[in-house]
């Protein structure tokens, strides 16, 4: 039976919404919510779970709404300041990095490179992820190491191989740009911009950067012509033999928690010096003793947050939205395309040089062969295809300029 909503269970959700006591029902004319509209959330709640050698799975669903914390409501304003300095270099250390330089709207909202471009003189030590539906996790980046879409923007911003940034001098720059004095004002009270703000700001614009109209979505909210027929098998594919379900499951197609799915490091950290002493940088900042620092082969992953063996190699499962367009793929950029992560788990989480994780001991039990068929592979690689919609792009905003602080006689005078 397809798990999506059919036309009976319309109907029932339809009656639901409709028949309720007269006491319950209000006649005033201020609300607008048309009460004969089925939301992705009641589709998502109608779904039965998925069964999967004997575990009970979240089936996949539509995207509803984009949860919005309590003390960060969105408005216009707020959403158009945050767009500005998404865009701007001056959020950052030498005004080159803004955050559009590893999340370009031309691309994927991310770079396709294995590891992200880095600071200038620098190099990152992971995979750029696309900044598009990033408001549904509930931690951000790799290792889940920020909690909301406001600490991601702070940490990448000031991250000493992204965006470098320092509080006092990016809150020097915004001082000088009337612009943004006066719209740091409208929005947040502030007498002059402040840094705890920027993030604010940035993370209710991110928010805005959803996709909920892909095939996929369309198909489960009802439209049986959005998925074709090899998609459909690509689907009974995904939910059984390949086991994609298993991680890739819910709205988000995550169930945002952490595997170690057999990655062999990025060959990268091997030949290439930048590469190497970013690699050893982080190691050393995030923690590690020397015996670690020095002899430490592999990305260790979330084994950050805890410092526990068991958490060595392992990251967040990503979102499979839009990963039509965010190629290199996984932590590290080591699979070239889709194709060739789906081969990549026929294999049992190995690579086709025959290589896999640096820390066998915490590779997951759900990784191993898969025998898949080449016609099996091509009806899965359909069926991936429709987490995707169109590309989601985005024209750069005209950026405020500094105040001048002198005059052309002035800057004559100081010549002489």
């Amino acid at each position: 039976m397809s798990n999506k909503i059919n036309l009976s269970t319309m109907a029932a959700l339809l009656l639901t919404i409709t028949t309720v006591p007269a006491c319950a029902q209000q006649d005033d004319k201020n609300i607008k919510a048309d009460k004969n509209v089925i939301t992705a959330e009641m589709v998502a709640a109608s779904l039965k779970p998925i069964t999967l050698n004997g575990m009970t799975l979240p089936a996949l669903a539509p995207l509803g709404a984009v949860p919005v914390p309590a003390d960060n409501p969105m408005t216009a304003e707020k959403i158009e300041l945050g767009k500005k300095l998404f865009f701007d270099g001056r959020i950052g250390g030498d005004g080159s990095t803004a955050c559009v330089a590893c999340h370009n709207p031309a691309l994927g909202w991310d770079v396709p490179t294995d590891l992200s471009i880095g600071y200038p003189g620098t190099v990152h030590w992971r995979n750029s992820q696309t900044i598009i539906n990033s408001a549904y996790y509930g931690n951000l980046f790799w290792a889940g190491s920020s909690k909301s879409l406001e600490g991601q923007a702070k940490s990448a911003a000031k991250g000493a191989v992204a965006g470098n940034g320092e509080d006092d001098i990016m809150e020097a720059r915004l001082a000088v740009i009337p612009e943004y004095v006066t719209s740091f004002n409208q929005v947040f009270g502030d007498n002059y911009p402040k840094v705890s703000n920027v993030w604010k700001a940035m993370a209710a614009f991110e928010r805005t950067l959803v996709q909920t109209d892909t095939p996929l979505d369309n198909y489960l909210m009802g439209d049986e012509t959005a998925l074709s027929a090899q998609q459909l098998k690509g689907k009974t594919l995904f939910e059984g033999k390949a086991q994609c379900i298993a991680c890739h499951n819910s709205a988000l197609a995550s169930d945002q928690k952490y595997y170690n799915v057999g990655v062999p490091t990025n060959l990268r950290w091997d030949s290439e010096a930048l590469a190497q002493i970013t690699f050893r940088y982080e190691l050393y900042a995030k923690g590690s003793n020397e015996k670690m620092y020095r002899e430490t082969k592999a990305d260790p992953g979330v084994y950050f947050r805890g410092k526990r063996k068991d958490m060595k190699g392992k990251f967040r499962t990503p979102s499979l939205r839009y990963t039509k367009y965010t190629a290199p793929y996984m932590h590290n950029g080591t699979l070239a395309t889709l194709a060739d992560v789906v081969d990549f788990y026929d294999r049992g989480g190995i690579a086709a040089d025959g290589r896999s994780t640096g820390y066998p001991a915490t590779k997951s039990a759900l990784i191993k062969p898969l025998g898949l068929t080449a016609t099996e592979k091509s009806d899965l690689l359909a069926f991936l295809d429709a987490f995707s919609g169109e590309r989601i792009t985005m024209d750069y905003p005209v950026l405020p300029p500094y105040q001048r602080l002198f005059t052309e006689q002035q800057l004559a005078e100081a010549t002489k």
